[in-house]
């Protein structure tokens, strides 16, 4: 079993600085710092830059300016984790010690190809290839050194751990926790390191959640089927499962979640256009 997290209430916003935050990262940060209040607890700024190519220091410094106008503050340092990647290495190759990560060379053709399902995010749900390489092909093709992926065995997994429960905690994060079952197998075999990162958005923030001692994660109800898979990594790892609870997504007119990519409004164009932090706290209905 996991271990228990720390009896002081520690809880975290931790966006991503590929572009500029919007009304819905404003939503979450707030939830965030209100239910640390609630708690009586602390709520830490995280910086997940884990993607080099398209997370920009100049997109953190905004990071930074736009929560401060929100009137929200936080310790210092900010944990960065472009500085820690050497840490989610060390994860990745306990898992790998373990046998439960194996290489894969497919390519997003070929998964699409031979895919008959979709993982929660909408993508091909990957057919699991290449977990029936044996050792000396592995070893071949790494040598060759063909492009490579390393994916969670998550059958073996689940074996291994068993039934995964964590506590949901709704509307309030007050409100008395309720136990939820995993079901992570919807995944399929996740990639958790690749060639290039020796990470993923999933093994990073279990790591991460556990050196910050978070103890309750306010997340959009867009992140809740992740959940599932890091509960899975908090036990395969020995890592503490916070206590979680999942807000309401702001959306656009057209009843779909603002995003970067779709060029949502920006914070810092709100702010230029007149609006103040209390008009924004109106539109979210806080």
């Amino acid at each position: 079993m996991s271990k228990k997290p720390s009896h002081h209430p520690v809880l975290r916003f931790a966006p991503s600085p590929n572009g500029l935050l919007h009304l819905g990262h404003a939503f979450s940060a707030l939830v965030t710092w209100q239910a640390a209040r609630a708690l009586g607890g602390t709520s830490l700024l995280r910086i997940e830059d884990i993607d080099t190519e398209r997370c920009k220091p100049e997109f953190v410094d905004a990071i930074f300016s736009d929560l401060a106008w929100l009137g929200l503050d936080w310790p210092t340092p900010v944990m960065l984790q472009s500085e820690r990647l050497d840490v989610y290495a060390d994860a990745g190759n306990h898992l790998r010690h373990a046998d439960l990560l194996y290489p894969c060379f497919c390519s997003r053709s070929d998964i699409a190809a031979l895919s008959s399902a979709t993982d929660p995010d909408g993508a091909p749900l990957y057919a699991g290839t290449c977990r029936q390489l044996d050792r000396g092909q592995q070893i071949e093709r790494l040598q060759r050194g063909d492009p490579v992926q390393f994916r969670l065995d998550s059958q073996t997994a689940l074996d291994r751990v068993g039934m995964l429960t964590y506590s949901v905690v709704g509307p309030l994060i007050t409100d008395r926790p309720q136990i939820r079952y995993a079901l992570p197998e919807r995944w399929g075999d996740v990639v958790l390191q690749r060639k290039g990162i020796p990470t993923s958005y999933h093994l990073s923030v279990v790591v991460d959640d556990a050196a910050q001692a978070i103890t309750h994660v306010t997340r959009g109800r867009d992140l809740e089927a992740a959940t599932d898979l890091h509960v899975l990594l908090q036990m395969l790892l020995g890592l503490p499962t916070p206590i979680y609870h999942f807000h309401r997504l702001i959306l656009a007119d057209d009843g779909k979640k603002l995003a970067k990519s779709k060029g949502s409004p920006s914070l810092a164009s709100l702010r230029d256009a007149g609006w103040t932090p209390d008009d924004v706290r109106r539109a979210l209905g806080l």
